[in-house]
């Protein structure tokens, strides 16, 4: 239940009109005044009372004057009324409010008369026990707005004219009631700027001789100086805090916008330059007009944005006589407003902004550059419609100081977003584009870089060996950005040369070690922290033994999944990272069915911001178990179970590879007793072999090779000696092999020389040819391209 105020209704006459001038109020008083009774005016039009032309009043959000009205028994009278123009909220209209009492003064020995300070600089009003006003000093009449007798016998609600006022009267009610004084803060727009002013209004009870309240004493203090200063550092501080949280252009240009709607601008909107087309640099000093700018941002105090005429996303020429145009090409912000009359000439270059702005009622516009690192990055403009006040010079200095911590950070972004694109389009250039076709395995792979972190160094590849044989690797190279990716491309250049002489899984990664120490060793003379550091699984798979073999540097194991039964991680020895140096690598070797599939990865697909790896090997297996689809629809499927939607933390590489076996019926194997006279049955056995196998377009350049490579090793090779030869759909493959560990040399024979054109005659015949050495010894192989009919 409301308190009940000493008020008396009578002593104040008191009226409201609707926006239509129809009365919508009568109190007592007014009918005191008037003589008429509330049914007799209520729902007609206020100008039947008035004595003359018709209420009109301005459109200040208060009046006060004198009004000659009509009394009920036909004689006029002059009225001194204050007229306020009341929010929708409070009602709307217009409220008039006439003391009864006022005119009568006060009495020289009341203590209510005694307790004013006509001379205090502080305003200063006392209300006596009704809570009506009895007397103000000069101070708190200038603050009304309003001359102090003629306002002797208001209530603060009817001097304020605000439902907030009503909050004052009770807290004034309080003070009288208990004796005890009180402090109450307000926020009322003083003067027609519309300007929120806030006041201390601090309020003590008076006393008679004999220790009674017998009224209230308010005394007003502005503080709307330190009120503001409060707010534009609570601005600056929110700014800090909201603006940058990604290292996002956009994002961080929509941040900006946010957190200046609806404390400082009605409207705000960020725009960007284009970059230079050659260099993609931003501009350095002022751009030159028209200026390309792109729409990053914007934001609004109404729900659909409708003061936006550019799209996000989208470019616009803008001229130097725009807002955007003109704080650019002056390198200083720039205010504009509808009083000036500079606010239309601004915007006519366009003729739909400038209805737009009409229509909203847009009276102020604040442009601000946008630059960072004496680098010139966009434009700010805050645009105000719903707010009454202009910008002021304190709001430029507040928008300039959020914009320049703004400006940091959308330079920030710009630098990371630049430098990510590079790091991420150099890693892709150095991975391949496309996996290799073989006779050995289909292989599936996918590549996703960090999702808010730098471009790292994962890597993978599928090599083609002799042999029918197929490499495949992963690494990881620690690290994030350029200097990473690079490694990569170097390192992935150095196992693919490596690979290409056929080492071992093991002695690959020794020579892999060793390099990394070479280049950890050579950044460490440019900077201080030049350590380098990666991890590495290699695996090679051979078709017609249906054997793998692999070996890890501080990689994690892949998982293997057998044709008819559960995945499973295989078991390797546990080496080094590349880089320790010193340290030794282990072989591991498995047999594999045919459609097995082998998965390599790196452990940014396993590790996660909510799980621990064993967890993320569990979500692998499930996801490998399902065995419907291709592999690359199993890609897809492994990501979307062990990856977040957002993105992975760190970068990803998935490398997935079913294995396939070579028929017996596809190789054909000789041992050669170390006799050259042997040489001719067994070019004979190798054009039968072809023939069986339909490849007879071929036999004539297969059985030169032979012959070469047979003799190279009767005459320069040890026993036991072994020729085999290997065919798919495309290749045929020729390999001769011995116990010697000398490998034969391409050279070219001079005019008169005798010998040397063999190995030249090979390489000449054949798509490619090498040797790699063996446990045993070596081998010489060399690879054929078949003839088809076509040919």
């Amino acid at each position: 239940m409301s308190p009940v105020y000493p008020f008396d209704d009578a002593a104040t006459a008191r009226a409201a009109v609707d926006d239509h001038g129809v009365l919508v109020e009568w109190n007592e008083g007014a009918r005191r005044l008037l003589g008429w009774e509330p049914g007799e005016v209520l729902g007609r039009p206020a100008a039947e009372l008035m004595a003359g032309p018709g209420l009109r009043l301005p459109g200040d959000p208060r009046w006060h004057g004198s009004l000659t009205l009509r009394h009920r028994d036909g004689h006029e009278v002059t009225v001194w009324a204050l007229v306020h123009h009341r929010r929708p909220e409070d009602g709307g209209g217009r409220l008039l409010v006439t003391p009864l009492e006022g005119g009568t003064p006060p009495d020289p020995d009341d203590p209510l008369s005694r307790a004013v300070l006509l001379q205090s600089p502080c305003a200063v009003a006392i209300y006596d026990a009704r809570l009506r006003l009895h007397a103000v000093n000069d101070a708190m009449a200038e603050v009304i707005g309003a001359p102090g007798e003629r306002l002797r016998g208001l209530r603060v609600s009817e001097i304020g004219g605000r439902r907030d006022s009503e909050d004052i009267e009770a807290q004034m009610h309080r003070v009288l009631t208990t004796g005890v004084g009180h402090d109450v803060r307000t926020y009322v727009p003083i003067g027609g700027a519309g300007r929120m002013s806030a006041w201390l209004a601090r309020m003590s009870p008076i006393t008679d001789a004999r220790g009674r309240v017998c009224g209230v004493c308010l005394a007003a203090h502005d503080f709307t100086e330190q009120y503001r200063a409060r707010e534009r550092l609570q601005l600056v501080n929110e700014a800090s805090v909201r603006i940058g949280t990604t290292l996002d252009v956009t994002r961080t240009a929509q941040e900006l916008a946010d957190v200046c709607v609806p404390s400082l601008a009605d409207f705000v909107s960020v725009d960007l330059l284009e970059p230079r087309e050659r260099t993609g640099e931003p501009f350095t000093g002022p751009p030159g007009a028209p200026v390309t700018l792109r729409r990053a941002a914007h934001r609004s105090v109404h729900r659909g944005e409708p003061e936006a005429v550019t799209l996000p996303g989208r470019s616009e020429v803008y001229p130097a006589t725009s807002p955007q145009g003109a704080s650019l090409l002056a390198g200083q912000s720039v205010v504009v407003t509808q009083e000036s009359g500079d606010l239309e000439k601004w915007l006519s270059w366009d003729p739909a902004r400038s209805l737009l702005a009409q229509r909203l009622g847009i009276h102020s516009t604040m442009s601000v550059p946008i630059r960072a690192r004496g680098t010139t990055l966009g434009v700010a403009v805050f645009t105000r419609f719903e707010q009454p006040a202009p910008f002021l010079p304190d709001d430029v200095l507040l928008a300039e100081e959020v914009t320049a911590r703004a400006a940091v950070c959308i330079d920030n972004a710009r630098r990371y977003s630049r430098e990510r694109e590079t790091a991420l389009a150099l890693q892709r250039s150095l991975l391949p584009r496309s996996l290799p076709h073989t006779a050995a395995l289909d292989a599936a792979s996918r590549y996703l870089p960090a999702a808010h972190t730098g471009v790292g160094g994962d890597w993978f590849d599928v090599i083609p060996l002799s042999g029918m044989r197929v490499a495949m690797v992963v690494g990881d190279v620690i690290g994030r950005g350029v200097q990473a990716s690079a490694t990569m491309g170097r390192l992935r250049t150095a196992v693919r040369t490596l690979a290409d002489i056929d080492l071992a899984p093991d002695e690959l990664l020794t020579h892999l070690d060793d390099l990394v120490v070479r280049m950890s060793a050579e950044a460490g003379t440019e900077s201080a922290s030049g350590a380098l550091g990666a991890t590495c699984l290699y695996a090679v798979y051979d078709p017609v033994s249906r054997r793998c073999t692999l070996a890890r540097a501080g990689h994690p194991s892949p998982v293997l999944l057998p044709p008819d039964g559960p995945p499973r991680r295989v078991d390797l020895p546990s080496g080094p990272p590349l880089g320790v140096g010193g340290l030794p690598f282990e072989c591991a070797e498995i047999d594999l069915r045919e459609g097995s599939v082998l998965s390599f990865y790196t452990d940014g697909l396993l590790e996660g911001r909510e799980r621990d790896v064993e967890a993320g090997h569990r979500l692998l297996c499930e996801a490998l178990a399902d065995r419907t689809g291709s592999l690359e629809e199993t890609c897809d499927r492994v990501l979307g179970a062990l990856l977040p939607a957002g993105g992975s933390a760190d970068d990803v590489a998935l490398l997935l590879a079913r294995t396939r076996g070579l028929p017996a019926s596809q190789v054909a194997t000789w041992d050669i007793p170390a006799d050259p006279a042997l040489v001719a049955p067994i070019r004979k056995q190798v054009v039968d072999q072809l023939d069986d196998w339909g490849m007879a377009e071929s036999a004539f350049t297969a059985e030169l090779v032979v012959s070469e490579l047979v003799t190279n090793a009767i005459r320069y090779g040890i026993p036991p000696i072994r020729l085999r030869l290997i065919h798919d759909d495309a290749h045929l493959i020729c390999e001769v092999s011995d116990t010697s560990h000398t490998a034969p040399h391409l050279r070219r024979a001079k005019t008169w020389d005798e010998g040397g054109r063999g190995l030249l005659l090979v390489a000449q015949l054949t798509r490619r040819w090498g040797s790699r050495h063996t446990t045993e010894g070596k081998t010489i192989w060399s690879e054929l391209d078949l003839l088809t009919d076509e040919e």
